[in-house]
């Protein structure tokens, strides 16, 4: 029987946390960044955590063995 494989595209973009949640990049932070204010641009560097069957699947492909 074949090893499953980790999504690479997933690995990229969301990491586990140590107590199993996963953590996600804040979207609108990439680029045209001159016109948001600091109070915005402040509040987007924190990471999300995603929750719900969402977090799931992402856990699930990341740790594909468990």
């Amino acid at each position: 029987m074949p090893k499953q494989k980790t999504h690479k595209g997933m690995k990229r973009r969301f990491r586990v946390t140590a107590s199993g949640k996963a953590k996600h990049r804040s979207a609108f932070r990439g680029h045209l960044l001159s016109h948001k204010n600091s109070k915005r641009k402040r509040g987007l560097r924190q990471d999300g955590v995603v929750d719900g069957a969402e977090a799931k699947k992402i856990v699930a492909a990341l740790r594909p063995c468990s």
